[in-house]
């Protein structure tokens, strides 16, 4: 069976994370996403370490089911090459700071003169409208500016930062989101349509219940370590040897909570309701901590499993991709690239029914696949080809 995009062109001119992690998604549903890349490449083949065989993993990472085009659009024959394949293109990418593209010819406004059709995907850090909309945003900012750093780290301690690049990639997939939108409504309308999805936008909205309760009461959330503002129990509890983390997301678990910790001498009227177990949270805190430290992390995992209380273990990297549920939700490609041989990389976590996940294109190599792309898109010769790169309009 067909992926659902099949059939749909994708020009790609994002680079970092939030476009590239979109654009991968795209190609993952079945696009055929031509990554256009400058001389020097996408910025990111450069962050690292780590490398292997001087590919760097952040690049890795994001920039699957590709094909890479070297382009100089500081060349007018390179702008006119572009010009050629947007032409061509059912959905454009980019995520350069607004006005850029503008300056070169290539924004929504010219772009959609000579494809209507064109759905136009604008990605930056605080979108394009409003006053701050020609600043830059990089993950790291907009974590500070959207609210998530004051609200990450311990009560008593500094913000901290999230450990993913969660603003960037959760913008990737509001960008895939609105991109999905456009391309349906196009397919009622005939029409294509610009979509301007912010990193800025994207964090807020995340804020959902923190900002809705700042919104009713003027109370301003707080940093509260990995206590949750709502629920309680619902944290981590330190073990003899790591820890667990405890979802107690209503009064019937935490009735049965008490029976698994063989507690039940804690289902008592001050903890009776969720609210009053918040009320009183350091007070059960304290109860609580002491029995967690007693068991090994197994041992609680068993006993909480056993009476279907929402309980994990609290794990590395490296022991979440051991996890056996990563294999059976085919959660890890395997691929083959050309330098370093057999690759691994995330899988796609949408599973659907009606597509069968295989095999999928390796990152590409800077310009691998500009001849190819050329010459069936555009038809041009491999002389034209040679002649372009000659004059510097093509990357090497």
């Amino acid at each position: 069976m067909s992926l659902p995009l099949a059939g749909v062109t994708v020009v790609d001119l994002s680079r970092i994370l939030a476009g590239p992690y979109c654009t991968m998604v795209l190609g993952d549903l079945g696009a055929e996403v031509l990554k256009v890349e400058p001389p020097q490449g996408d910025d990111s083949r450069g962050w690292g370490p780590p490398f292997a065989s001087g590919e760097s993993a952040y690049f890795l990472a994001v920039n699957r089911n590709k094909k890479s085009v070297c382009i100089n659009l500081k060349h007018p024959g390179g702008r006119d090459v572009l010009r050629r394949l947007t032409a061509k293109a059912d959905v454009l990418v980019e995520n350069f700071r607004p006005g850029t593209l503008e300056r070169l010819g290539f924004g929504y406004q010219e772009v959609r003169q000579t494809r209507p059709e064109i759905i136009y995907c604008s990605i930056s850090g605080y979108g394009h409208s409003g006053p701050l909309r020609e600043k830059p945003g990089y993950d790291a900012v907009i974590q500070g500016e959207g609210g998530w750093m004051s609200l990450t780290g311990e009560t008593d301690g500094p913000p901290l930062k999230v450990g993913a690049s969660l603003a960037d990639i959760f913008t990737g997939m509001v960008a895939v989101e609105g991109i999905l939108a456009a391309l349906y409504d196009r397919g009622r309308t005939g029409k294509g349509q610009k979509v301007d999805v912010a990193l800025f936008d994207s964090v807020l909205a995340t804020l959902c219940y923190q900002a809705q309760g700042y919104l009713l009461t003027g109370d301003v959330p707080q940093r509260m370590g990995n206590r949750h503002p709502s629920l309680a129990p619902y944290e981590t509890f330190q073990t003899l040897d790591g820890y667990v983390i405890v979802g107690v997301g209503n009064d019937s678990l935490w009735r049965t909570f008490c029976q698994a910790v063989r507690r039940p001498d804690l289902d008592q009227p001050r903890f009776e309701t969720n609210a009053l177990r918040v009320e009183n949270y350091q007070e059960l805190k304290a109860l609580l901590a002491p029995i967690f430290r007693s068991g090994s992390t197994q041992h609680w995992l068993e006993a909480l499993d056993a009476k279907g209380i929402p309980a994990g273990r609290v794990r590395s990297v490296a022991e979440a991709l051991q996890n056996p549920q990563v294999e059976g939700r085919n959660m890890l490609l395997e691929t083959e690239h050309s330098i370093i041989g057999r690759l691994k990389m995330i899988g796609n976590p949408v599973k659907l029914s009606g597509a069968v996940e295989g095999s999928c294109l390796a990152p590409p190599l800077l310009g691998q696949h500009t001849e190819e792309v050329l010459a069936e898109k555009l038809d041009l010769s491999s002389d034209q080809i040679v002649a372009l790169r000659k004059e510097g309009a093509l990357g090497p």
